[in-house]
């Protein structure tokens, strides 16, 4: 027992020593761990804090002219040590008006006027909101200064009012998808994350980077005309005032069905009596729990399918489709949702779908957002179904997991890449989502114009910033669960989730919580793929044959480790392949032997595959002569 105890101890004491000299950590993060915030060991410091808000919100919409017009009630938990003398608030749909700044271009029937607050008061106190010396309008940033400050471990309420228009086209993750559908996401006055890393996220808007929000809960009322539906982030509390009894009752069945249940059909379109009231308008009310963010479609004309999985945590999830009739692929949207969420939730990750509903919404691109997600239409099975795994794969990363994505998209995209990799080549017949990626990284790796991933990715763009978030830390993912193996990695990714879901994990927080679940310091896998400049490249150095031995020297040229292939032809016929994971490399070599007994008569040598990455493929074929 005492030599047990020693060697942890060894163990524990030699991970913090590597982490604090051989891990490069920015001043700013490193504080976090001076402070005891964050520790070495990958677990939350016994000083880790977050804050939080409740919101009440209640909007109106009119279709026609597409004013979005609400007021709502934020109780804003300040959890943190720190005495708050502003309060930092998101106006989202700024980033619309012709002055902001934008990293991508716009139509001029995308451009609006931005948010109008009519009133807004702190803590019962009314504010000017001409007041320049108070509001301090920044793009989609408003700082709101404070003559009442804001206590340590203390609670206050704000409360506003505020209108925009959605713009007449979708762009920028929401707006006008024909004359009366729409999605409307980042839309609320929302209170930006205050860390323990940056104090307040003053990091703007403009478009391209996504979210990064504290965990909240929704209570939100959303009127519309009468006619109108609406799909949302959430648990639809009142469907029972809303919806006539037949389809009430095609809504309930497929909330406890395993088959997909079609409740608004193309016929059902054309029925005045799918809802109980005649009322002008209908007032859909929805909750959520501890979630970053809220959002919802709505339509007067979109089919509706719905269907429910029983979850290995024995909860059911209810997973439904919202579509145009033009969208032929949809049709097995719904079923394609609950088998993604049935292969997560029981494959990779392994952890239960973590929210009670999830919805694809029939908009355009693909974009998530907590239980719900915005995806166009595709033209093959493998698009839809690629387009489906890989949103709603972000209901775990970065959603459950709460990343900051401004910063770290790798954290999230890279792995609602990887995630589906099996899951997709599965489901059609053909599918090649690891041979995109690999297309897709070595299309820029090396070159000038790309970044280390621990390089915030609010600093990128273009492919830059694509290669960074997608394809270089999927593959990064995909080849670590290959060389420690399918159960070693899930335990060090479920620990990683246990100890990060609910708050907001760091880079430095998953390469530690891997390090300590799989019993070794991985930095020499970590700094290649994470923190440097460099590219894959292997190559065969050498051959030669002694008997029937085959001896061949593979070179690893670049300095991003990855697998090996060796396939030995005769007469371009492959009569043996080899292969050995990445971490053939972590000794820090530069060569790898191989050594292959009882082989005759092959003449040619080739490394590699469309699966690994390869910068230079030109030295991977040896003709033996």
């Amino acid at each position: 027992m005492k030599t047990k105890i020693l060697f942890t101890l060894i163990i524990f004491f030699s991970f913090n020593s590597l982490s604090q000299t051989n891990y490069y950590i920015p001043r700013n993060v490193l504080k976090a761990y001076e402070k005891g915030t964050r520790s070495f060991d990958g677990m939350p410091g016994p000083n880790y804090w977050q804050n939080s808000s409740d919101y009440k919100i209640q909007v109106n919409i009119n279709p026609m002219t597409r004013i979005l017009s609400g007021k709502e009630v934020i109780t804003y938990y300040n959890n943190s040590p720190d005495t708050l003398t502003e309060i930092v608030i998101r106006l989202y749909p700024n980033i619309s008006k012709p002055t902001s700044n934008r990293d991508f271009n716009v139509s001029e029937d995308a451009l609006t006027e931005g948010v109008k607050i009519s009133s807004f008061s702190f803590n019962k106190n009314n504010f000017d909101t001409e007041d320049k010396n108070i509001f301090k309008l920044n793009g989609t940033n408003l700082r709101v200064i404070l003559k009442d400050k804001i206590p340590p471990s203390s609670k206050s309420d704000i409360e506003i009012e505020w209108s925009f228009e959605i713009p007449k086209t979708n762009y920028a993750r929401m707006g006008t998808y024909d004359s009366t559908s729409f999605f409307v996401a980042y839309w609320y006055p929302q209170i930006a994350v205050y860390d323990d890393i940056d104090g307040w996220d003053y990091n703007e808007y403009t478009g391209y980077t996504e979210m990064y929000n504290d965990f909240s809960n929704f209570d939100v009322e959303i009127t519309v005309p009468n006619g109108f539906h609406i799909w949302s982030t959430g648990v639809w509390q009142n469907a029972d005032e809303i919806l006539s009894d037949e389809y009430l009752k095609r809504y309930n069945q497929a909330g406890q069905s395993d088959e997909v249940v079609r409740i608004f059909t193309v016929d059902d379109l054309k029925n005045p009596k799918r809802y109980k009231s005649n009322s002008g308008t209908h007032n859909f009310r929805f909750k959520a729990e501890s979630v970053p963010d809220f959002a919802f479609g709505m339509s007067d004309h979109y089919l509706w399918d719905a269907v429910s999985y029983l979850t290995p945590a024995n909860k059911r999830v209810y997973i439904a489709a919202a579509y145009k009739e033009s969208s032929k692929d949809f049709v097995d949207v719904a079923y394609f949702a609950k088998e993604t969420i049935k292969y997560f939730s029981e494959e990779l990750p392994a952890v239960p779908f973590p929210y009670p509903s999830c919805t694809v919404w029939n908009g355009s691109g693909g974009m998530e957002y907590p239980m719900i997600v915005n995806n166009g239409s595709a033209q093959s099975k493998e698009g839809t179904v690629g387009v489906t795994s890989h949103e709603i794969a972000h209901q775990y990363m970065p959603f459950y997991m709460g990343i900051n994505e401004r910063k770290y998209a790798f954290m999230d995209e890279g792995w609602a890449v990887m995630f589906p990799f099996d899951f997709q080549e599965r489901m059609t017949e053909g599918a090649m989502p690891r041979e995109r990626n690999v297309f897709g990284f070595e299309y820029v790796a090396g070159n000038e114009m790309e970044m280390p991933l621990i390089v915030p990715s609010n600093l990128l763009s273009g492919y830059s910033y694509r290669v960074s978030a997608y394809s270089r830390p999927a593959l990064a993912y995909d080849f670590l669960r290959d060389f420690l193996g399918k159960d070693n990695f899930l335990k060090a990714l479920h620990l990683y989730m246990k100890r990060w879901n609910g708050k907001h994990p760091i880079p430095w927080d998953f390469y530690f919580s891997f390090n300590e679940a799989v019993g070794e310091d991985l930095y020499w896998y970590w700094k290649p793929w994470f923190f440097e400049f460099g590219f894959p490249d292997l190559g065969i150095k050498s051959y030669q044959f002694i008997d029937e031995t085959l001896n061949i020297e593979v070179e690893k040229i670049g300095n991003i480790p990855v697998p090996i292939k060796i396939k030995l032809m005769k007469d371009d016929q492959s009569v043996k392949e080899l292969y050995y994971t990445a971490d053939v490399w972590k000794s820090g070599n530069k060569t790898f032997r191989i050594a292959v007994d009882n082989v005759k008569d092959v003449n040619k040598i080739i490394l590699g595959s469309a699966r690994i990455p390869d910068s230079n493929r030109e030295n991977n074929e040896k003709v033996i002569e």
